[in-house]
């Protein structure tokens, strides 16, 4: 027998719109009541002399059927002969938002309920702001209590044309606007005689319209790369790369590729501990693979398949995040972000608005987001990163942020954003107007030292070469040196005892050592000198990095063995043996240093 689908489903609004009414009776229409249960609410009413009300289904406790009002995220079942369906009730307090953000809770569709009598009030804009804070695409507005308004028209093409202004700039596209009457039935199971001038669908049949997300295994191939095993016992030569499959299929032969590095590769064999040979792999499971192509790939990336939908990448995302920190999350300040396997420095640029989760009261002019507060954010990376989005991909949609080594945040990511313009950037502009000059000039320079200035990058993407480029960049300063050349090599072990002897040597701390060596070069470089250093591994945004910092000054990126890089060309490869006079001879050739001292 075929499993039955299943679609979690969210209802926000006002707390006398109806909203409750709506869910028992959707309950009631549906027969989902257990038995005798709505004959015993009746009898409770008719005892305590009050009138019937279908929202009295959904209250289990007497206190709040006393007060009239839902005070709790109550879950909810019913079936259709389509799916069965778990409705949420939110009243939209702490606990709700916290749950619904951070993914406790995961709604595939909204249903926001507005009264027709009352209109738009300010609690309908907050709850569809929270709405819109989910990053849920599939929403329907009920204009409940059309009877209170003679099941007027006008009223509801009236509310239908302000709200869905309102929805479109909070980036919700309402799928549908259903005039009903939650207490009378009204377009709730079946067409109301009422609303003869309605030709949409009633609630329940625009509830079986909305799409299911796919299964993990249905949806397209995510494995976050937990880390890289390599074995030398009895001359095993693999590199296998571990990880667990979030979503999607693997087979031997595919191709894949690793984000953000944009390196390819084709897997070869699918590994496991203990487990017999197999060819295949599904989600959810935790394993390994070799690849045909030996890549060095670094644990965080994110292996899709060549020819499926990829994961987004930048250094900017937009986010809906709920904040539990002890200090209030503020602009500019480092944390440290997580995204499945993938760990990295980030920083809060910009708060677009923020919803006080004790009050629903929306603020868009706070300068930092406090305890409890779920706040639309825009964040930036040092250097860009792999993600999805929250209504595409569940495990590489949500993230935390740590604070000072405790859990501070969690949310969902709603967009990529644009980074061409970025901190970095910012940075070297107000650096460069900062700048102040030396009397002495660039052609005065290079008149005494004799050669013009370099930055000079060695590396490889060999694990086995990444002693000898250290080694190749001390050999080329002592022969520079030795003939008569300002230069100087700084390796990134001596720079971590100095200057950022206060960075993490942790692997989402690299790219604040490639920012110092950037601004050194700079310094050397505007002084006339010859500045070297040599960084294995280094990736194509890294060595952009480099040049940007370095700029206007010349910079000289040599790769020695296999190359790190996917897209960005080096501006020389040149073999190991000889390398430090290829070195010497490019710098000739491009007229850094005169061929007389060579």
């Amino acid at each position: 027998m075929a499993e039955r689908e299943q679609m979690n489903i969210v209802i926000v609004g006002h707390v006398d719109h109806g909203k409750s009414t709506v869910i028992g009776r959707l309950l009631a229409d549906t027969d989902s009541l257990p038995e005798g249960k709505l004959e015993f609410v009746k009898e409770y009413c008719r005892k305590n002399s009050k009138p019937f009300e279908y929202a009295f289904l959904l209250d289990a406790l007497k206190d709040e059927q006393a007060q009239g009002i839902t005070i709790d995220a109550a879950r909810c079942f019913f079936k259709t002969g389509k799916r069965d369906y778990i409705i949420i009730d939110a009243p939209g307090h702490i606990e709700f938002l916290k749950n619904m953000v951070t993914g406790a809770s995961r709604a595939e569709a909204a249903l926001l309920v507005i009264d027709a009598k009352e209109g738009i009030q300010e609690n309908s804009k907050r709850h569809g702001h929270i709405v819109s804070m989910l990053g849920i695409k599939q929403v329907a507005v009920l204009v409940n209590k059309m009877d209170m308004v003679g099941f007027n028209k006008e009223v509801f093409d009236t509310i239908k044309a302000q709200f869905t202004e309102f929805l479109n700039g909070i980036k919700i596209r309402p799928v549908n606007f259903i005039p009903i009457s939650a207490f009378h039935g009204d377009n709730i199971a079946s067409k109301s005689g009422n609303t003869p001038w309605y030709e949409g669908p009633t609630v329940l049949e625009q509830l079986d319209g909305f799409s299911n997300k796919k299964k993990n295994a249905e949806q397209d191939f995510r494995m976050p790369v937990q880390d890289i095993y390599k074995f030398t016992e009895k001359g095993d030569d693999r590199r296998i790369v571990a990880g667990t499959i979030t979503s999607g299929t693997i087979r031997e032969g595919d191709e894949v590729l690793f984000l953000p590095s944009f390196k390819k590769s084709e897997i070869a064999s699918i590994e496991g501990f203990n487990v017999p040979p197999r060819k295949e792999a599904g989600a959810d499971e935790a394993i390994g693979v070799t690849l045909k192509t030996q890549i060095y790939i670094k644990p965080g990336e994110i292996m899709v398949k060549v020819n499926e939908q990829h994961p987004n990448v930048s250094s900017k995302f937009r986010a809906n995040i709920f904040w539990v920190g002890k200090s209030p999350l503020v602009k500019n300040k480092k944390y440290k972000l997580k995204i499945g396997t993938m760990r990295s420095s980030v920083k809060l640029v910009e708060i677009i608005s923020i919803i006080d989760a004790a009050q629903i009261n929306i603020d868009t002019f706070k300068d930092q987001v406090e305890r409890h507060d779920v706040a639309e954010c825009i964040f930036e990376t040092p250097k860009p990163i792999a993600f999805d989005i929250i209504s595409n991909f569940e495990q590489t949609g949500r993230f935390v942020i740590v604070d000072n080594y405790d859990i501070a945040g969690g949310g969902i990511i709603l967009e990529s954003v644009d980074d061409q313009e970025n901190s970095l950037k910012e940075h070297i502009r107000k650096r460069e107007y900062l700048w102040e000059k030396s009397l002495i000039t660039e052609e005065e320079r290079r008149e005494v030292y004799g050669h013009k200035s370099k930055f000079i990058v060695i590396t490889t993407g060999s694990e086995e070469l990444e002693k000898n480029i250290q080694d190749i960049g001390r050999q080329l300063e002592k022969r520079l040196f030795n003939t008569k050349h300002k230069v100087y090599f700084l390796g990134i072990s001596s720079l971590l005892g100095g200057l950022g002897s206060n960075v993490s040597t942790e692997n989402e701390d690299r790219i604040e050592q490639i920012h110092q060596i950037g601004e050194l070069a700079r310094i050397f470089t505007d002084s006339g000198q010859i500045f070297i250093t040599s960084v294995h591994n280094l990736d194509d945004y890294e060595a952009l990095i480099l040049k940007e910092l370095n700029a206007p000054n010349d910079i000289l990126v040599v790769n020695i063995g296999e190359s790190p890089f996917s897209n960005f060309i080096p501006d020389a490869s040149v073999g190991i043996d000889d390398a430090v006079n290829e070195i010497c001879n490019i710098l000739v050739k491009q007229e850094i240093i005169i061929d007389y001292f060579i």
